[in-house]
């Protein structure tokens, strides 16, 4: 295993076998893909209790995943804490400093604190490799389907909109008065699904990415958890943190995300999108779309 992503190799494996699992297995996998960080520190009884499983299913589902049993598991994820993570004090003692102001102060500097940690966690679990795969598919396909419902039909339409600046083969689904799975009926094996939902799951969504799965459709899902049926689902997953001390998931870090997707599209593209995106804009000033400075 390589000693910089080890806990990752695991939880891949865990997402590889998922399929294969005994139902009280997955609860015990669906755990550890969700709260990776108390595998390291927790014994086999306490992360039993946590995922209300018994400790001998955490064993078993540790030797299906290749390991001699849960302690040889938890190996990797008491190396990651060995490891340490970067840590940034000052902006510890400025969020601090914020809690302190007053009760709105305390809101704030949790809101804030999300946002920041959300931003960190999302991009520390995906890397650059990942992302170029997902944008290469992206880019050589005939047509991009983005589906988002709720909240996320509002970031699946701002990252269609920014795309379409400088491409013709993008639509944000479901369209005005239609539903995803009628959107997709005559899409195939040449067009890609970039599919987004977050806790609790839409089932629309998942619907429509196992449609989308049967017809041929590459699927990039953008989920909050490895166990989602999105990312479980995906040719090229992946998972965005959304935690807030509010009553909604967060956006912030799936529009971080969609952003540097779409940057990395536009990366191995042709050099005639770039031009498209300049013909773009100047035909906006030409139009009088934007305000111009003063001299």
């Amino acid at each position: 295993m390589n000693d910089t992503n080890v806990s990752d190799t695991v939880l891949d494996r865990l997402t590889r076998e998922w399929d294969a699992l005994t139902p009280e297995a997955q609860k015990a996998a669906r755990y550890v893909l969700e709260n990776p960080a108390d595998v390291g520190v927790s014994t086999v009884r306490e992360i039993a209790e946590a995922a209300k499983v018994k400790p001998n299913t955490f064993v078993r589902m540790a030797r299906q995943v290749g390991f001699e049993g849960y302690e040889d598991f938890r190996a990797p994820f008491r190396e990651a804490i060995r490891r340490g993570a970067v840590s940034f004090p000052d902006r510890a003692r400025w969020l601090q400093d914020i809690g302190k102001s007053g009760e709105m102060g305390g809101l704030y500097a949790d809101m804030v604190g999300a946002a920041i940690r959300n931003i960190e966690e999302t991009f520390a679990g995906i890397n650059a490799e990942s992302l170029q795969a997902a944008a290469e598919v992206i880019w050589n396909c005939r047509q991009v389907y983005t589906l988002g419902v709720g909240v996320n039909n509002a970031n699946a339409r701002n990252f269609t909109y920014l795309a379409s600046t400088g491409m013709k083969q993008f639509h944000a689904i479901p369209r005005p008065g239609s539903t995803p799975v009628d959107d997709l009926a005559w899409a195939d094996a040449q067009d890609v699904l970039i599919a987004m939902t977050c806790k609790p799951y839409r089932t629309e969504v998942i619907e429509a990415v196992k449609l989308a799965r049967e017809q041929g459709l590459t699927v990039v899902g953008i989920s909050d958890s490895p166990a989602s049926p999105i990312i479980l689902n995906a040719d090229h997953g992946f998972v965005v943190a959304a935690d807030t001390p509010q009553f909604f998931p967060s956006s912030v870090s799936t529009i971080a995300f969609l952003e540097t997707l779409l940057s990395f599209v536009i990366a191995v593209s042709s050099d005639e999108i770039v031009e498209r995106v300049e013909r773009f804009h100047q035909r906006r000033h030409q139009l009088g779309i934007y305000a111009e400075d003063p001299e």
